[in-house]
């Protein structure tokens, strides 16, 4: 408890933080790694968000005890075992506000959530990793005006579709000549203003079978139409798009 207190004293005022560090040198000369560490946090997330879909969906109880500030520290707690940074502590890195700007945006839509989440008498609530992810990338792109977004070319849902330059990659990453898993990176323009862009490539596991495999055009729990997918074919990607000075 104690870390998560801490976490949201850091967090104070995070969106204005993030803005100016965007702007400072030491965001320039970092972007990929920036924008690999961005990914690794809306990762994480999604993980603490499957762990957590039993709970969820448990219509036996009201309070799940899976809360906002429950997301974030976990976040943080896993982002600092994977990369060394502790988000716990003012100012870790140069970029820390705009990474607590995507904690914060996690929390957030955790606590949104928290009436369907707590609501009892009812199974499948329909929060799921897929909606947690493209709602934080929405709530993260108002606070910083960097975008993230999962996307894919068997896309569900329209914001989640590809715009050229994802569909261009995304093709390339089901060519099976593109090393498997390799994240493609590149410094272009966007809307006339120089931008870096990065994907990262996903592959359909069997906790995903469940919604997206066989037979194709069967409906799933969600009430979508299965894509048809096996094990190991590209799922889409994790994409951001980080302004650059």
């Amino acid at each position: 408890m104690n870390a998560t207190r801490l976490s949201w004293r850091v967090l104070s005022g995070v969106t204005a933080m993030a803005l100016a560090l965007s702007a400072s040198p030491g965001f320039a000369a970092n972007e990929a790694e920036v924008a690999e560490h961005l990914i690794d946090l809306v990762k994480i997330g999604r993980s603490v968000m499957s762990e957590q879909m039993a709970n969820i969906n448990d219509a036996s109880k009201a309070d799940k005890g899976f809360t906002g500030d429950y997301m974030a520290a976990q976040v943080i707690e896993r982002f600092k075992k994977k990369t060394k940074i502790d988000l716990r502590i003012p100012n870790a890195v140069p970029q820390s506000g705009l990474y607590l700007a995507l904690v914060e945006a996690e929390k957030d839509v955790v606590d949104e959530a928290q009436p369907i989440i707590n609501r009892a008498g009812i199974g499948f609530k329909g929060f799921i990793p897929a909606v947690f992810a493209r709602k934080t990338g929405e709530h993260f792109f108002k606070k910083t005006g960097v975008k993230l977004k999962l996307t894919g070319i068997d896309y569900r849902n329209v914001n989640n579709r590809p715009d050229d330059f994802e569909a261009e990659v995304l093709r390339m990453f089901n060519d099976p000549r593109h090393p498997k898993g390799q994240t493609y990176v590149r410094n272009t323009m966007l809307d006339g203003k120089p931008v870096l862009r990065m994907m990262d490539p996903e592959y359909a596991g069997a906790s995903c079978l469940n919604c997206h495999g066989t037979p194709k055009g069967e409906k799933d729990v969600t009430g979508g139409r299965k894509e048809g997918w096996k094990e190991g074919d590209l799922a889409g990607a994790i994409s951001v798009v980080l302004p650059l000075k």
